[in-house]
């Protein structure tokens, strides 16, 4: 039987993606080779370059509206660095939101190429909320926030009005809900999350905020570059992009992300509702920023553990410890977890109660 996959990261895909893709490594566009061995340079592969980020464009709403997608490698962890390269003059400044481990990690280092301001930050409180009620520097080149914070199970609902370019890191929401994502001036994902498999990161980025930082930066971590060389400057992640395609049509064939994001509120209403409920449970994060992505929740009473992960583990759970920094439990409902999985999850809660 499969597994119930709460897995933050590398995560759960859809089944039919997973079909799809095993069979282009035995035979990709009945060419008689394996996706794996084929040029990145042929016909077959640069036609699904071309789709995936035209596909990419058309899900955000950014079709025509001066935006760019790439498929890159290095992750958010080198996207960290990419967008105050490419983004900062000499001597500049940019304004960073701290809401976890991956916002500090993008601000560490900003602070290797200018002054990096840090508006406000949840730290105090191991990032169990998003702060508000902060200014965005008039002079910043630009601001950064990362939508969602996979580790604590915190979500940006809101995003502040700003004149300055807006940078998002949505590694663990991209695609998950409706959103103006022309709001955004630049937006980074790693795949692993909720689109595809390690290996490749989306970027989309307006050219319009491009090369007028002034710096001398290294061709591959230049976004102009790339775009000029379309996502093909060097050897791409052929792999990880064409699954990356195959969950972008999967996502189409929903209804697209507004379809998709019906569904996310009810798998995290569903589990949210048995956490309040239970009082063998608690939450994390506080209420009005709880993700719809990752769910964070303890055991009220640290005794029942033994119990509980013995009735998840049973019931086919994968995935479900939280991360150290926070403990308990994290169930990560990205888009392709069904809500039948959900379902599993919350009779395991229901359980316990009759346990102990």
């Amino acid at each position: 039987m499969k597994k119930h996959n709460y897995s933050a990261g590398p995560s759960i895909l859809p089944q039919e993606v997973f079909e799809k893709a095993s069979q282009a490594v035995l035979n990709f566009n009945n060419s008689g080779l394996s996706i794996l061995e084929i040029s990145h340079r042929s016909k077959d592969f640069v036609a699904v370059m071309d789709e995936a980020r035209s596909l990419a464009l058309e899900l955000l709403g950014l079709t025509g509206k001066g935006y760019q997608a790439l498929f890159l490698q290095g992750g958010a962890s080198t996207a960290f660095l990419m967008a105050p390269y490419n983004l900062m003059k000499e001597g500049g400044k940019a304004a960073y939101l701290d809401s976890g481990t991956w916002a500090t990690a993008a601000i560490k280092e900003a602070k290797n190429f200018g002054e990096t301001i840090i508006v406000a930050s949840s730290k105090e409180e191991n990032y169990n909320h998003i702060p508000k009620g902060y200014e965005i520097p008039a002079d910043a080149a630009y601001f950064h926030c990362t939508s969602n914070n996979t580790i604590f199970g915190t979500q940006m609902k809101d995003f502040p009005a700003t004149n300055v370019p807006v940078v998002c890191d949505m590694s663990s929401d991209i695609f998950s809900r409706e959103l103006d994502f022309s709001k955004f001036d630049l937006i980074y994902a790693g795949a692993q999350k909720n689109m595809g498999p390690a290996g490749t990161t989306l970027v989309v980025v307006k050219e319009e905020i491009l090369e007028k930082s002034g710096r001398t930066i290294p061709s591959m971590l230049d976004y102009a570059k790339h775009i000029k060389a379309e996502s093909m400057y060097n050897t791409p992640p052929v792999f990880a992009v064409y699954v990356s395609l195959l969950t972008l049509q999967w996502i189409k064939s929903k209804g697209g992300i507004a379809a998709v994001e019906k569904l996310n509120n009810a798998k995290a209403a569903l589990l949210y509702n048995e956490i309040d409920r239970n009082p063998l449970f608690k939450g994390a994060a506080a209420v009005e920023d709880r993700s719809n992505m990752n769910v964070t929740f303890l055991l009220t009473n640290p005794d029942h553990t033994e119990t509980f992960d013995k009735l998840w583990k049973e019931a086919n759970i994968s995935g479900l410890p939280g991360h150290r920094s926070v403990g308990g439990y994290r169930a990560s409902i990205y888009n392709a977890m069904p809500i039948e999985s959900v379902q599993v999850l919350v009779d395991v809660m229901k359980a316990l109660e009759t346990k102990v």
